[in-house]
């Protein structure tokens, strides 16, 4: 069976490791949502991953809505995010960008526009927040819909400019595309609503043209397939992301990543039962699961077959280093949740690596 820091194609990346560094939200960009020079050095620290994920990257500034989120829309950002994937490349690592549109969760306060979604909805807070900065979505109309599949179409042709090795599309945690998957946020009665089919038509457009401008092989998606996650959710997801598994599995994609909660999870947490089982009955491609990993429970999965590849999200953030520690099964740095979205260099390119070995 293979280890952690076996090689593995995903797709046509050829990664030197099965340590994936999950997509991190993080805020370091502009207001205007333009990459930073520091974000050059935070992503170079961790180039050692087989493959890093980036950020959650708009492909639009209305269907952003993150302050100090990165965008890839403008030819500014594009030119910006240039010496970040020249720096990964420099480092030896590969590095592919997180495609994200928020859907209802685009905040009017940074977008200067109400959100829309798949239906009139209004997402909830953010656990412990005391105010809720989320607004009554519209629905998407056909236009509305139609003009977003061109932003996913001219996001990935902008992240091959920038000098990215794919693209992975941001399907989870209850943003857009999860919006319109689920029955517990999609109240629709055209063909975008109703069937399960037709709540995963958009994915299916959406992949069309990320697959038309990347290629198949260079080209990833993320799933949250088990719960509750920012007010989103299904009364059967089992008949959801299996189907999606399959299309995307029909499609030849570089690979599928799944972030499944657990009952005593650290960041999220549901009683649902994970659905990795019956997705890797679906898909034969490379499948990478998250959430909660440490070393040896992320062997476990791959001696299991169920995972090709396991992401790390906070373990990441903390340790840049964190292939050679595991390598080593030295000591992790302890992530500070404080600064995972504050400014600056404090939480985000400070934390120390492992000392040379004389």
């Amino acid at each position: 069976m293979p280890t952690l820091f076996d090689p593995i194609d995903f797709g046509a990346i050829v990664a030197p490791n099965r340590m994936v560094m999950a997509p991190l939200t993080r805020g370091r960009s502009t207001a205007d949502h333009v990459p930073t020079e520091i974000m050059i050095d935070y992503y170079r620290q961790r180039a050692g991953a087989g493959l890093v994920i980036s950020e959650g990257t708009g492909i639009s500034h209305e269907g952003l809505g993150w302050p100090n989120a990165p965008g890839i829309w403008s030819d500014e950002q594009v030119e910006a995010w240039k010496p970040v994937t020249a720096a990964v490349h420099e480092a030896g690592g590969r590095i592919a960008v997180q495609l994200w549109h928020l859907g209802r969760l685009s905040r009017r306060d940074v977008t200067g526009n109400a959100p829309f979604s798949s239906s009139a909805t209004t997402a909830p807070p953010r656990p412990g927040a005391t105010d809720n900065p989320n607004v009554a979505a519209r629905p998407m109309t056909h236009d509305d819909i139609a003009r977003t599949l061109d932003d996913y179409a001219m996001a990935a042709r902008n992240a091959i400019r920038a000098g990215f090795d794919g693209v992975a599309l941001h399907a989870a945690n209850g943003y857009l595309i999860d919006q319109f998957m689920r029955d517990g946020t999609n109240f629709r009665d055209d063909d975008y609503g109703g069937s399960v089919d037709n709540r995963l038509r958009l994915l299916r457009e959406v992949m069309e043209r990320l697959v038309g401008e990347a290629g198949a092989d260079r080209t990833g998606v993320r799933f949250s397939p088990n719960g509750d996650t920012q007010g989103t959710n299904d009364s059967n997801p089992e008949a959801v992301f299996v189907p999606a598994a399959a299309h995307l599995d029909s499609l030849g994609i570089a690979f599928l990543e799944l972030r499944e909660l657990a009952p005593d999870g650290t960041f999220g947490s549901s009683d649902v039962p994970k659905l990795s089982p019956k997705i890797r009955e679906a898909f034969k491609g490379p499948l990478i699961l998250n959430q909660d990993y440490d070393a040896a429970k992320a062997q476990a999965d791959l001696d299991s077959g169920i995972a090709d590849a396991i992401s790390f999200g906070r373990p990441f953030l903390a340790n840049p280093d964190l292939v050679e520690r595991f390598r080593l099964r030295a000591a992790l740095n302890r992530p500070n949740a404080k600064t995972f979205y504050t400014p600056g260099a404090e939480g985000y390119t400070d934390y120390p690596a492992l000392e040379p070995v004389s």
